[in-house]
């Protein structure tokens, strides 16, 4: 594989210098622009409104579709499974013909989709529709980070995607007590109906807040086979790769999780939905708390390895504390231990996402909508074969969440350890000195 040296955050041009990608006036421009971080934070947020405004109502979907909650989380997957498969598609149609573009159309069809997920009249159907809907929400995750790549360079850009973990963590805050409350006055289909309100608004705000970030000269030309000719290039890329995996392996555990809490915590533990939706958002908050000391502390004074490593190491001690509470080496244990072991992995999470992306993605300024597809396809496909793992030995424990979080939280630090090979740029500066 390719031994191309990366930009280190001290060798990527400044956003300012005219050598940084996007540096012409207008895009200085948007660089300042709060509505365009809002609009960024709002596509970025979308996935996890699709997801966890629907947790709360996981169980009562299975009675009222009469189906098996295997079945039922595949609805999960498929939706997950399509935002894989659709960013293959999106990203390098950004890359040849720009952001906006694309992002509309995506988003036009992504309402259309929510609207028929309401409408389903049986798992299968269901099933298809979040389907669906994924292939079109892929538009928002892909083409977001796209842009992001296109406005900012080095720290800059690590520092800004904390800043939209700010913005979009309160997503799995919100959504799933919104979720909660919805459930209150209608049924399950009511969660959808919402989501549909929420993505005919996000619609809009795109539409009128965001211009093309993608300047004619800077597109890719060719055809599919260019397309995959780049990605393949990308690939080739052993330490891109290995971001891209680490990353991949690390929303499969934060995905095990968002798939297999709603069951754990309400039906092993007996919480209601409402209980449930209050604990995955205080969840969330750790999340977002440790992504801001990320972007606002550690970024510039610590090296993206470093930060990414405790993130890495954190969520692995949290997954063997939760395979040894769930399989009764402590004893019984109650709620409040699991739900501070999955609070620590949660939190953690905040070291691993956005210094992952902002990794890989320093090391493609060429291509970033299909770098960007790549980074976002490998999370979201590793995430939907996580997804049913789950739920395997059934809805009564939470071993096999805990197997499946373990397993994937070592895979992450074996790829970042014999791909990435974090020791390199340290090796390298000591060969300069001497």
């Amino acid at each position: 594989m390719s031994e191309r040296a990366p930009a280190t955050a001290s060798q990527q041009p400044s956003p300012e210098t005219p050598s940084a990608p996007g540096s012409t006036p207008l895009t200085k421009a948007r660089r300042t622009g709060l509505l365009v971080t809002f609009v960024l934070g709002g596509l970025t947020a979308l996935p996890p409104l699709s997801m966890d405004m629907y947790l709360p109502a996981l169980p009562e979907v299975t009675t009222a579709l009469h189906s098996p909650a295997a079945t039922i989380q595949l609805t999960l997957t498929a939706c997950l499974a399509g935002m894989a498969l659709g960013q293959l598609v999106i990203g390098p149609m950004s890359d040849k013909w720009g952001r906006r573009g694309p992002l509309l159309a995506g988003m036009v069809v992504y309402v259309l989709a929510t609207a028929l997920c309401a409408l389903a009249p049986t798992a299968g159907t269901l099933i298809a529709f979040r389907l669906l809907q994924g292939l079109a929400g892929a538009a928002a995750i892909v083409i977001a980070r796209a842009v992001v790549r296109d406005l900012y360079d080095g720290v800059e850009m690590a520092r800004f995607f904390s800043t939209l973990m700010l913005i979009s963590g309160t997503a799995p805050i919100i959504a799933p007590l919104i979720g909660g409350q919805v459930l209150r006055f209608a049924d399950w289909r009511g969660v959808f109906a919402v989501l549909t309100v929420v993505g005919l608004a996000l619609t809009l705000l795109v539409w009128r807040g965001l211009g093309e970030t993608l300047p004619a000269e800077r597109r890719q030309t060719g055809g599919v086979g260019a397309a995959l000719r780049t990605m393949r290039g990308l690939l080739a890329d052993r330490v891109f790769a290995g971001y891209m995996l680490a990353g991949g392996f690390g929303f499969a555990v934060l995905f095990s999780y968002i798939s297999a809490s709603p069951f754990v915590v309400q039906e092993i533990y007996g919480a209601s939905p409402q209980a449930f939706s209050l604990l995955f958002g205080l969840n969330s908050v750790g999340l977002i708390a440790v992504g801001q000391i990320n972007g606002k502390l550690l970024v510039g004074r610590v090296s993206l390895d470093k930060a990414l490593a405790s993130g890495l190491g954190t969520i692995t001690l949290a997954s063997v504390a939760l395979l040894l509470m769930s399989t009764g080496v402590f004893g019984e244990v109650g709620l409040v231990p699991i739900a501070a072991a999955l609070f620590v992995l949660m939190s953690a999470m905040g070291l691993v996402l956005p210094n992952t992306n902002a990794q890989a993605l320093m090391r493609t300024p060429h291509a970033a909508g299909s770098a960007s597809a790549l980074l976002g396809t490998s999370s979201f496909l590793v995430g939907a074969i996580a997804s049913p793992l789950v739920g395997i030995a059934g809805e009564g424990t939470a071993v096999p969440m805990a197997v499946v979080q373990l397993a994937c939280s070592l895979l992450s630090v074996g790829c970042f350890l014999g791909m990435c090979r974090p020791w390199r740029d340290r090796e390298a500066m000591v060969a300069a000195a001497a």
